[in-house]
């Protein structure tokens, strides 16, 4: 079954008609807000270099699931 998902106000706008895949191959910078800056700091400390690389980023997954605990 096929599922849509609007994610124009997570990304920035040249990424915004691109599939899913080419945006989880995307720099971390294609997301809303984050800088390439911000991005370079990702990579260094993390090893973060695409939007994949972020969300199966232990650390991260790990600071999610402890959040949803709480709800």
């Amino acid at each position: 079954m096929p599922v849509s998902a609007d994610l124009s106000k997570y990304l920035d706008k040249e990424y915004e008609s691109k599939s899913l895949n080419e945006i989880l191959d995307a720099p971390v910078s294609a997301l809303a807000g984050v800088t390439e800056d911000d991005a370079e700091l990702l990579k260094r400390a993390f090893r973060i270099k695409t939007v994949a690389d972020l969300g199966k980023n232990k650390y991260f997954l790990a600071a999610n699931a402890m959040l949803q605990l709480t709800k």
